[in-house]
């Protein structure tokens, strides 16, 4: 079976830091793949949070995950902090792709990388909608910024 093999943006625009819980540990004794994708998500409501919206009212849009790819490097263990470092590219009309970057914190080492597909939605039919004019114009000026 081939890897999956993904590249990183130069840089991240965005980062915050997370502990793992003994919640997020496996019978292996480290960071259960399914809770990984859980702290990615505590992270993606922190960065739409540090651009001042609520996932579920993205300047009258709400949003959803479209798709997920994650890549693992190493395993993480219960009372290690992760730091998330996120960026937003790919824009297309409904959406943008929001890479992330994972590692633990006192040895810099990298745990996981990958993307979350974001694609906006009417909160009210459900339906696909394009990114909010005001939303694309600060996404896009964060990604050339950081980029």
């Amino acid at each position: 079976m081939a890897r999956i093999v993904f590249d990183l943006p130069a840089q991240f625009g965005f980062s915050t830091e997370l502990q793992i819980y003994i919640s997020h540990v496996n019978q292996g004794g480290h960071l259960d793949n399914a809770q990984l994708l859980s702290l990615v998500s505590e992270a993606r409501l922190r960065f739409f949070q540090s651009l001042g919206w609520r996932e579920g009212h993205v300047e009258g849009a709400a949003i959803v995950v479209g798709d997920m790819l994650a890549q693992y490097k190493s395993e993480a263990f219960h009372g290690q902090t992760l730091r998330v470092q996120m960026q937003p590219t790919d824009f297309n009309r409904y959406g943008f792709d929001l890479v992330f970057c994972m590692t633990e914190v006192s040895q810099g080492r990298e745990v996981a990388r990958g993307k979350t597909g974001i694609v906006f939605i009417d909160p009210d039919t459900r339906r696909v909608t394009p990114i909010p004019a005001a939303v694309l114009h600060k996404l896009q000026r964060s990604a050339l910024r950081e980029s």
